[in-house]
């Protein structure tokens, strides 16, 4: 069994920043790409950010310049440094990762989410 167990999201002030994290735990063999979603109420799910195994890295338009993804591979988490925080960025934010368990099977996992929460 695999876990993504998502923390750091919260309530903040138009401007302010956030990092959130996304730790996996459970059979894991590897870990190739990595990623942040979010939606917001009434609409779908979008991709906010993405980092494969290698270290590249690919933001979604409205997050471009203000958030950074990274990741450490020693410790199977995923982070996302969020800044100049908007209203708009209000949404539950989902971690996602594509996993290889030791018996070779390749399978996508879901964190349970965290909120963030950006007043005006």
């Amino acid at each position: 069994q695999v876990q993504l167990v998502e923390s750091g999201g919260g309530l903040v002030q138009a401007g302010g920043s956030l990092r959130l994290s996304c730790a996996t735990s459970g059979n894991i063999f590897s870990i190739n790409g990595m990623g942040w979603y979010r939606q917001a109420p009434g609409k779908q799910r979008e991709l906010v950010a993405a980092i494969t195994s290698g270290g590249s890295t690919n933001y979604a338009d409205s997050v471009k310049g203000r958030s950074t993804i990274s990741r450490d591979n020693a410790k199977n988490t995923v982070y996302l440094q969020m800044n100049s925080l908007k209203p708009e960025d209000t949404a539950v934010y989902y971690c996602n990762a594509d996993i290889r368990n030791p018996w070779g099977y390749l399978y996508d996992y879901w964190g349970q989410g965290t909120q963030v929460t950006v007043s005006s």
